[in-house]
């Protein structure tokens, strides 16, 4: 098939990584992987558009080249990665009904609390046009699905699972013992945390994480802590951890995908509490790699995370309870290896990219040929 791809939230080759674009990513090389030929019909980003109207002739012109590019470049259908409020698809349902092909989304949110607020209700009513026109919608999130029924019909919402592919996330011995020796620590447990450094939630979520690993190392514990990520807060977390962890604490910047199995093998436990997280794709990449998780129950974490099976989810914001999970997987080894395992069988029977999407790719297949 040739496939229309677009993703109005962040476009593909966005510069700042994030779970939304890995996803995006993985999606495209999936679906190249078996065969299809996947372009990007545009860049345009559509966050808070109808709240700028100055970008409203940007618009326009990405329209009529975005239909000058199907002209010349005839596809069979639309596939449209992540419609929500904050960035409707305001290309792809009259695009794709100008040139005669399905229109799809992938990650199709539908919120009806948005229409209530003065800020999100423009945005409630241009994402739900979207979703409406779609021939199907795909979602990766349970709550999602949920929701998806009040607008349509079952038979128009498929679930498909999240997921990686777990041999991009291998164990690396030689990793572990270059990283922890690099590090300077020893034996002791080592708590891994990764996490884009931007204000807001995710800065909120390594503050959380810092101090969490701080009492527990005032109460006589060994940790130590190692955080993945780069960004304007980072400044900010270097100076919470010089207080609140001295010494124990290591910020080893932004880490490429294609390396972050040697990050994850060089840890013993996975951290971070995932504030109102979507999804939480690292939570999948550690657990591939035999980690054991201490995050928030909360959001699309328990989408990924097995409570009390490959790790532990606890009342969002109750310190009492986070502490005390991440505790006891530090003093029981035998636990975290327990908890590891269940993480990596989980994902292998779960959340094998190819496996979730090889069921996704065939109900393209028939919407293309009916």
């Amino acid at each position: 098939m040739r496939i229309a791809f677009y993703a109005p939230f962040k476009p593909l080759g966005h510069a700042h990584p994030s779970g939304d674009l890995i996803i995006a990513t993985g999606l495209r090389d999936f679906l190249q992987g078996r065969g299809h030929e996947v372009r990007s019909v545009s860049p345009f980003r559509a966050r808070w558009i109808y709240w700028r109207p100055w970008r409203l002739p940007e618009l326009l012109r990405e329209w009529r080249r975005a239909d000058r590019f199907l002209s010349v470049n005839p596809a069979d259908l639309w596939l449209t990665y992540h419609t929500y409020y904050k960035a409707p698809d305001l290309l792809g349902p009259d695009l794709a009904r100008r040139h005669g092909v399905p229109y799809v989304v992938f990650q199709g949110i539908y919120s009806t609390k948005r229409r209530k607020r003065i800020e999100s209700w423009p945005g409630f009513y241009l994402n739900r046009r979207a979703l409406l026109a779609a021939r199907r919608v795909f979602t990766n999130r349970r709550d999602d699905l949920v929701n998806l029924r009040r607008l349509l019909p079952e038979e128009r919402i498929r679930y498909v699972a999240p997921g990686i592919r777990p041999a991009d996330f291998p164990f690396d011995a030689a990793a572990r013992r270059a990283l922890r020796e690099e590090w300077g620590v020893g034996d002791a447990p080592v708590i891994l945390s990764a996490a884009m450094f931007r204000p807001g939630v995710k800065a909120d979520g390594l503050d959380w994480t810092i101090r969490t690993c701080g009492r527990l190392a005032q109460k006589g514990h060994d940790l130590r802590l190692v955080i993945a990520g780069d960004g304007r807060e980072r400044g900010r977390m270097e100076r919470l951890a010089a207080n609140r962890l001295p010494g124990r604490c290591r910020f080893v910047g932004k880490i490429s995908r294609e390396r972050l199995h040697r990050f994850y093998s060089a840890g013993d436990l996975f951290v971070f509490p995932g504030i109102r997280e979507s999804l939480g794709m690292v939570y999948l990449e550690a657990q591939s790699r035999g980690l054991p998780v201490v995050a928030f129950h909360n959001g699309g974490v328990p989408e990924v995370v097995g409570d009390k099976t490959t790790g532990f989810l606890t009342r969002p914001f109750d310190p009492d309870t986070f502490d005390a999970a991440v505790e006891r997987l530090l003093a029981d080894g035998a636990l975290r290896r327990r908890m590891g395992d269940a993480a990596r069988r989980r994902v292998r029977e779960r959340h094998d990219l190819d496996k979730n999407y090889g069921d996704m790719e065939e109900e393209l297949r028939r919407i293309h040929g009916g």
